[in-house]
């Protein structure tokens, strides 16, 4: 008789299941591939691969993986993570080397460790970086060395719905060094900041309208931190306090694209003409 619908199959229980953590790099053309679309290509990868890995229950299982933070389009990963389940014991070297024989130009499987099936990566901070031409550096140090003085840092969000956000909470750190920007932003359960709204704020929109790409090049996960090394994060604001660091946003900074406009691309990916 099959069983019910919902019932966990008694054979799950006895499973030596397996876990492994990858750190994984995106860049090429490959920076341009939504998330959804990565998530498609490491299922294709691991079916390719003929590894044993772990499917969800339900009419249209899918692989039991999850990446610790999305990466935003059109940015490049230097060290994303990615936790992948086994139905068996698996040497994470070998999954590692299997999946780099099948990964798409532009992915490349970096690290891979075995984890406990109750570990999780839970991040706690991403830096950034994106080039800067060299007549901008002076402006774009002074713009950084004001905005980590402020107090408050007020942006916009047009989603989930419009509204302007603090993220100086989230601001760990941003500094302007002879070629870049750098970014070092809290990440939280609650919000964080994103990247490219600090590149609106320090009104850097036209780097990226040059050519010059965003890279995400670290990704710390809580875990994988030396307790006797880990720099305590500062106190993050309450539910209470949260609701006070969003105002309505008045006016949509979605601009009408203008009669006549037309699409093409660029090095970061489409733009309106």
């Amino acid at each position: 008789m099959p069983a019910h619908f919902g019932a966990v199959d008694p054979r799950h229980a006895l499973m030596p299941f397996d876990k492994t953590r990858f750190r994984f790099r995106k860049d090429g053309d490959l920076r341009l591939v939504s998330h959804h679309d990565l998530m498609r290509a490491f299922e294709r990868m691991l079916r390719r691969a003929d590894l044993p890995f772990r499917s969800t229950e339900g009419f249209h299982p899918q692989p039991r993986m999850v990446f610790a933070l999305s990466l935003p389009l059109g940015v490049i990963g230097r060290a994303e993570v990615i936790e992948i389940e086994w139905t068996e014991p698996i040497d994470s070297v070998h999954a590692l080397n299997r999946l780099n024989e099948r990964a798409p130009l532009g992915l490349t499987l970096v690290t891979a460790k075995p984890i406990e099936l109750k570990q999780s990566a839970r991040p706690s901070r991403a830096a950034y970086r994106l080039p800067i031409e060299p007549h901008d550096v002076s402006g774009v140090a002074v713009r950084c060395r004001e905005a980590t003085a402020a107090t408050e840092l007020w942006v916009d969000r047009e989603r989930p719905r419009p509204r302007q956000i603090n993220i100086r909470p989230y601001v760990k750190n941003l500094q302007c060094t002879e070629a870049h920007l750098e970014m070092d932003l809290w990440i939280t359960q609650d919000g964080s900041a994103r990247a490219d709204e600090i590149v609106r704020l320090l009104e850097l929109n036209h780097q990226l309208d040059r050519g010059a790409i965003l890279e995400r090049c670290a990704l710390e996960i809580w875990d994988e931190l030396d307790a006797a090394a880990v720099e305590p994060q500062p106190a993050f604001p309450t539910a209470e306090e949260r609701s006070r660091m969003e105002r309505p946003l008045t006016r949509s900074r979605l601009e009408p694209v203008p009669v006549g406009a037309h699409w093409s691309a660029s090095p970061s990916g489409p733009i309106v003409e």
